[in-house]
């Protein structure tokens, strides 16, 4: 893998209780950087944060400045893995206060920025079927590098994924999207973002979707194409689920995603609604040069506060992880 430590800027559209473990008292992030390769040709963007007790610095991350120790070494073993996929036209860094969050929580998060549907490149942004498989690709090099193997404990493994990446997080984890709805979801809705941008089309060939039973519990946040997933498609989907709901999502609104996610899942989820939140909500605050360069992204409805709002959100992605993944 080929590291890097300083992240370019992200200015484009983006689509979130155990013992504690023995990084628990970790007083900062590591970060870690690079490309791994691709099964299907190319290179994967990815970047990892983990537990270190290391003296930390300000480093960007697109959207804002986190604090990490850039290149440190790893402390603590046997920790929990959860691999992050970002939405549409994003990057791996897209979520970084998060994954700063979990890493000083005594995680490790490794995210990726999916090949074809990212801010650089929209060439396969419909093609919904090759980002579970991107993520099980992640999950495969985290596990098996000789720098992560003995510090990542692969029975405690969870995602978490934001509008597309909430939609491949689900179906990574066991469910089973039907794609051929989009047709009619777009006929009565073609002025929708998700229309818009698969144009109503339906797959030439019905997908097949990559599945990865090591993923022990799911966090989506405002899950893209939640029409598309039933009682049906849904039912080989058990594992635990967190799922976020931003009350005035202007992207994918009610009640046509997370709320259908949320009546077709086997098991009840732990379900949550953002007050006043728009679809942008679950991104990172933005700095002021972001917020100035990337204003769709970074500006909120009225009367809400996203860096207030994640100070609980992270707190609540930690919780839950922290329940679910539960050393056994």
């Amino acid at each position: 893998m080929r590291t890097f430590f300083a992240i370019g800027a992200f200015l484009a559209l983006a689509f979130g209780v155990a013992a504690p473990s023995t990084a628990a008292e970790a007083r900062s992030a590591g970060f870690r950087g690079g490309t791994i390769a691709d099964p299907e040709g190319g290179e994967i963007e990815i970047g990892i944060w983990y537990p270190s007790d290391a003296p930390s610095k300000r480093v960007k991350f697109g959207l804002g400045d986190g604090l990490v120790a850039a290149g440190a070494k790893p402390v603590g073993a046997k920790l929990p893995l959860i691999v992050f996929s970002h939405g549409n036209g994003g990057s791996f860094a897209g979520h970084f206060d998060t994954a700063i969050a979990l890493a000083e929580a005594g995680f490790v998060v490794a995210a990726l920025t999916h090949g074809g549907d990212n801010w650089r490149d929209q060439s396969r942004a419909t093609d919904m079927a090759n980002r579970p498989r991107q993520l099980k690709v992640l999950i495969d090099h985290v596990l098996d590098a000789p720098e992560w193997r003995g510090l990542i404990d692969a029975d405690r493994i969870g995602a978490f994924g934001f509008s597309s990446g909430g939609f491949t997080v689900l179906a990574a984890a066991g469910a089973e999207p039907d794609l051929t709805r989009v047709l009619a979801h777009c006929r009565e809705r073609p002025g929708d973002f998700d229309c818009k941008l698969s144009a109503g089309r339906r797959p030439a060939t019905p997908p097949r979707w990559t599945h990865d039973s090591r993923i022990r519990a799911v966090v989506s946040a405002a899950p893209a194409l939640g029409y598309t997933f039933t009682r049906d498609t849904m039912r080989t989907l058990r594992v635990p689920v967190q799922l976020w709901k931003p009350e005035a999502d202007e992207i994918l609104p009610a009640p046509y995603h997370a709320d259908v996610v949320r009546g077709a899942l086997p098991n009840r989820p732990e379900f949550h609604v953002i007050p006043k939140a728009g679809h942008f909500a679950i991104l990172a605050p933005c700095s002021p040069a972001a917020a100035k360069a990337s204003a769709m992204i970074c500006t909120d409805p009225p009367g809400f506060d996203r860096a207030a709002f994640h100070a609980r959100f992270n707190r609540e992605v930690i919780a839950f992880f922290r329940r679910t993944l539960a050393a056994r």
